[in-house]
């Protein structure tokens, strides 16, 4: 108001130029905390072991167990199964829960954090998988938000604001971001700078962080594999969501396709899902089909391809080798959060959920991802051809008939 000379706080007209003050923001410190290949669940921890981590420091997490929809899980299972799904590295989400609770090296826990251990104190949020999985989506958000906007600043729990500084690498930034939600300043600076609570923590559980570093962990000339449409040639599906997160809301790896049909809700579809290229299954349970394409038997090394919401009635097994166009399974609600059945697509490569409209966009029989800008919002386009996505079934608007690309048939699979 001084600025603009404004005497009403109420009163402004159409046309009327204001001038918005410059606001000069702390910046927080410019510390390499740690390589990019550690914030992701890539080939830095092809041979971690979370167990073994965990039984080693004695601590409650090692005697935890907990129901995660349906199934009885440990401790450090629960931390193995956050890193996969989300691809994020079990060795910060150790550190990071250490810090927090005391978790990994304290027998008898304040008994504050045995219900909210990553501090998240909110109903609904209670246990170890859910605080987690909370964790690993903010470090997410951090990491891969970094690269887009600038300048990139985060809001402190006291409700103050820091300026992250201009030279930090994204899993560095995801870290300081974490480190901001619920802490004051005086708390953020303890925290999160190289000889801050949390890389002593690292350090005294890993060593130093860049003995691990895969630099770079993502070629700049990076080129995706050949790949087709995940159904069978001829079939009529419909793109119902662009660019979203590969796991959670952030890495906009994925894309969402029904099929044609009257199958509605929950109900599984008679129609299979099939492998867009060649690979091996590593993991296939609780709606999740994995497929990795080096054949190294991990899946944060080179490229891997989630398909997501798979029924277990059908579901290729764990181990299984396919062909392009084999059998996945048929999609459904199971696994992860969804209302309606359908099929989640997307990529990773060395574990970083790879941008289906990045510079390596997802491309299938020709396809190309574009994406329009919010999460969801995009569409497929080929040629003069394009197909946006829509929470709807009109064959000329979202609808996609495999098997169109020039040169490509799509196999009928086994």
């Amino acid at each position: 108001m001084a600025l603009n000379g404004l005497a009403d706080s109420d009163m402004i007209q159409s046309g009327q130029i204001l001038l918005l003050p410059t606001v000069e923001l702390p910046v927080g410190p410019a510390e390499k905390l740690i390589p990019d290949s550690e914030l992701v669940y890539g080939p830095a921890f092809s041979h971690f072991d979370a167990t073994a981590c965990a039984s080693g420091a004695g601590g409650y997490l090692a005697s935890y167990t907990e129901d995660v929809e349906g199934r009885i899980l440990s401790g450090p299972e629960i931390v193995q199964l956050i890193a996969q799904q989300y691809s994020v590295g079990p060795r910060l989400l150790l550190a990071l829960l250490e810090l927090k609770s005391g978790w990994v090296t304290e027998p008898d826990p304040a008994e504050d954090t045995l219900y909210y251990p990553m501090g998240r104190v909110e109903y609904d949020w209670d246990g170890l998988f859910l605080q987690l999985s909370w964790t690993a989506n903010e470090l997410n958000r951090g990491y891969y938000e970094w690269e887009s906007y600038w300048p990139h600043t985060v809001e402190l729990g006291d409700d103050t604001r820091i300026q992250l500084a201009a030279g930090l690498n994204a899993g560095t930034a995801a870290v300081q971001s974490f480190l901001a939600l619920y802490n004051s300043r005086a708390g953020w600076e303890t925290q999160a700078a190289w000889d801050g609570s949390l890389m002593t923590i690292y350090r005294a559980f890993f060593g130093s962080p860049f003995v691990y570093a895969v630099e770079p962990l993502v070629p700049p000339d990076l080129a995706q594999p050949e790949m087709l449409l995940p159904w069978k040639g001829g079939e009529l599906w419909y793109l119902t969501g662009g660019p979203h997160g590969g796991w959670g809301g952030y890495g906009l790896a994925a894309l969402d396709f029904v099929p044609a049909g009257d199958a509605r809700g929950c109900d599984k579809t008679p129609n299979w899902v099939r492998a867009v290229c060649p690979g091996r299954v590593v993991r296939s349970e609780n709606g999740e089909v994995v497929v990795d394409l080096d054949d190294d038997g991990f899946e944060g090394t080179g490229w891997s391809v989630l398909y997501m919401h798979i029924a277990a009635d059908g579901r290729v097994p764990t181990g299984a080798w396919l062909e392009a166009g084999d059998k996945i399974g048929h999609p459904s609600c199971e696994g992860g959060f969804t209302t309606a059945a359908h099929l989640h697509l997307a990529r990773r490569y060395n574990g970083r959920w790879v941008d289906a409209a990045g510079t390596t966009p997802f491309v299938m029989d020709g396809w190309t991802t574009v994406s329009y800008g919010p999460a969801y919002d995009g569409a497929l386009v080929k040629g003069d051809q394009t197909r946006e996505a829509c929470e709807c079934r009109e064959p000329e608007f979202n609808g996609i008939i495999a098997g169109n690309a020039e040169g490509v048939t799509p196999g009928e699979g086994s």
